[in-house]
């Protein structure tokens, strides 16, 4: 059996059913909390912690992430997730942790939706 979603296969009796897809594990909690850009509490958190330690440390895939948004000025998610062989999904959790603490933002150039640095 294969996610209904991202086509992995399932180990029989393990998958997840939500509005009669098949799902598994990860799909089925990316369907349950998907990473929000857009959350002011988290950004305030972020800022927080930011001015209590002195800086916001970022993460071994943040790093690289952020070097690769140095490097090009901005990609598209799918360049993301192809450059660091993960999936959309991951991408975005990554991104939406950097998006808090205002190290990087969206952007629409000639019409499609890139990620560069703040």
């Amino acid at each position: 059996m294969n996610c209904d979603q991202c086509r992995q296969a399932i180990t029989p009796g393990e998958e997840e059913q939500l509005h009669g897809q098949a799902l598994c594990e990860d799909c089925y909690m990316d369907a349950f909390s998907p990473a929000r850009t857009c959350d002011p509490w988290a950004v305030r958190s972020a800022m927080h912690c930011k001015d209590s330690d002195g800086g916001s440390a970022v993460s071994e895939l943040q790093a690289k992430l952020l070097a690769i948004l140095r490097e090009t000025g901005g990609v598209g998610l799918g360049t993301l997730a192809e450059q660091l062989d993960l999936k959309p999904a991951d991408v975005q959790r990554e991104i939406a942790a950097l998006r808090h603490m205002e190290k990087v933002r969206g952007a629409m150039r000639d019409g499609n939706k890139v990620f560069c640095l703040w």
